[in-house]
């Protein structure tokens, strides 16, 4: 008689990874959006493994404070731009450890606060946990004119730009990108909101280019314009990872499918979907840099098929829980804890169609359908909201177990979105720029390449 048949394996389900609960964690965002989902995304996962999670947010603290997982806000009084922030918010850093009275990680949420944290790391020391990272490293990534000399200097696909001098050359090179171009501020975490200016803005005529560049001295850094490349369905892509002494154990690449404001802006609705050819770009940026933490990149696939790097994000981006290992909960967050108080960090067992929706960006996606399809001619197809299963649905504001933000998050928008979108829709022109001062020196940045 033939031995019976093996019984079936059985596969036991991951257990999730034990952070160090001894070890808080302090969330660092310098930017002034109460409105900001990645904040909240951080501060639930964290706190649902059980961490101590503080959270330094600007005087408006918005429906993050709302979340039951936050040990506690520290209000963070209004700072100077640029490096002069960096005294009193060292000071500031100090004291909010004394009152921990233990070493915490430390992770900034957006690109002003990784730039402080990194110039501030060593007087941190013994205070903070920081990943290693070449000295300036975040301020150079973060900085779109080196990021553009970054992408020549490794082959990487970049939209053809050019650094006028001078208004005229400004104007010139409109002329030869073609019109119409994106133009950007090199460093737009200088920009305030006195100075009255948008960190991207699309450019119709030379004469936008002319008018824009007469603002470099209020803006604080150069003004970058750039080929732009033409969206569409399947052309923006982004890539999340955490970089950890044992390599990119957790992150992924996913599409944009909605965003706000259109083609341009951050992601209302996205799916997670392989793509080697985001990954192995993003793999090697960050081997030859020597990244280690989190990062975030931004893509778009040109006509040929090839992806352009338009951003390098040093710290997580907002709808990074889509990239979340269903079984363990294993996000770059947690894998960022994990390296840092020196546990090991499993690799993250991905989940390709799993969507992440910003509700309040979904809103506002409605007002992007209803404006592209007023300015594209002809009006072309796009993806629409994904389907899958309910499990399969990260939510950036709406929790079962924490519905406190989303119920203020949805009693604040009606004032703060429908005002946004309505003035980004049937305000001034994409390629409008504010009228220029009275008087600008215009001292110069550096030659116009020739694209």
């Amino acid at each position: 008689m033939p031995p019976p048949d093996p019984p079936p394996a059985v596969t036991l389900p991951a257990d999730p990874p034990s952070l160090d609960t001894e070890v808080p964690v302090v969330l660092l965002r310098l930017d002034a959006n109460p409105f900001h989902h990645g904040t909240l995304g951080a501060v639930r996962s964290l706190g649902r493994a059980g961490v101590e999670v503080h959270a330094v947010l600007g005087p408006a603290h918005g429906p993050v404070a709302r979340s039951r997982y936050l040990h506690r806000v520290h209000g963070l009084p209004a700072l100077p731009a640029g490096p002069s922030a960096h005294p009193p918010l060292l000071e500031f850093l100090r004291a909010l450890s004394d009152g921990i009275g233990r070493p915490a990680v430390l992770i900034p949420l957006d690109d002003r606060g990784a730039i402080a944290a990194a110039r501030l790391a060593r007087p941190l020391l013994g205070r903070y946990l920081l990943p290693e990272q070449p000295a300036g490293l975040p301020e150079r990534l973060a900085d779109k004119a080196e990021l553009a000399s970054l992408c020549r200097e490794l082959d990487l696909p970049h939209p053809a730009t050019a650094i006028p001098a001078s208004a005229q050359q400004a104007a010139d090179a409109a002329r030869d990108l073609g019109l119409p171009l994106i133009a950007k501020w090199s460093r737009p975490w200088l920009l305030t909101p006195a100075a009255g200016l948008r960190s991207t803005t699309l450019v119709r005529s030379r004469d936008a280019a002319r008018r824009l560049y007469e603002h470099t001295e209020s803006a604080g850094s150069a003004l970058l314009l750039q080929r732009r490349l033409p969206g569409g369905p399947d052309t923006d892509w982004f890539f999340h990872g955490c970089f950890t002494r044992g390599g990119c154990p957790v992150g992924g690449t996913g599409r944009k499918e909605r965003a706000w404001p259109p083609r341009t802006g951050l992601t209302a609705v996205g799916r997670w979907l392989p793509n080697p050819q985001v990954e192995r770009a993003a793999l090697r940026l960050a081997g030859h840099l020597g990244h280690r933490g989190i990062l975030d990149l931004d893509f778009r696939r040109d006509a040929r098929g090839r992806y352009h790097l338009l951003d390098f994000n040093p710290r997580p981006g907002a709808q990074f829980r889509l990239f979340t290992d269903p079984a363990t909960g294993l996000d770059v967050v947690r894998a960022l804890h994990l390296d840092l108080t020196g546990r090991p960090v499993p690799p993250a067992r991905g989940a390709p169609g799993r969507v992440f929706r910003a509700e309040n960006a979904e809103n506002h996606a409605l007002l992007s359908a209803l404006a592209t399809a007023v300015t594209d001619r002809p009006a072309a197809r796009r993806p629409g909201p994904a389907r899958t299963g309910r499990h399969g649905v990260e939510r950036a504001w709406f929790a079962a177990d924490d519905p406190r933000p989303f119920l203020a998050m949805t009693g604040s928008w009606p004032r703060t979105g429908l005002r946004k979108g309505a003035r980004r829709t049937h305000t001034a022109p994409p390629d409008s720029a504010p009228a220029p001062p009275p008087r600008v020196p215009a001292p110069p940045l550096g030659a116009a390449p020739r694209p």
